[in-house]
């Protein structure tokens, strides 16, 4: 049964080695309302708005390998990060 809960991507680690991420998962699960909100973002697609956003080169490249190393797409973990900080934000008023 797994002991963990991931309620942000944030919480998911780096990790050395297959091995060591087959370790995390065994133990771990992802929190249903984590996983709806990856669910809900994908069917607003049709609904969003293109904008520009201008950000030193580094910063991108450091995000571009983060996403890659979670086998994610880095522009849909930077609004999963913008989604979950709002919601922060909104519950923190």
């Amino acid at each position: 049964m797994p002991v963990g809960l991931v309620t942000s991507w944030d919480e998911v680690p780096l990790f050395d080695s297959e091995q060591s991420e087959a370790d995390f998962w065994a133990d771990t699960q992802v929190d249903l309302r984590l996983m709806e909100s990856a669910t809900v973002g994908a069917t607003e697609q049709t609904e969003s708005v293109t904008i520009t956003l201008r950000m030193d080169p580094r910063m991108l490249a450091r995000i571009k390998r983060l996403a890659r190393e979670r086998f994610l797409n880095y522009q849909s973990m930077i609004k999963q990060w913008l989604s979950e900080r709002m919601e922060k934000e909104l519950k923190d008023r």
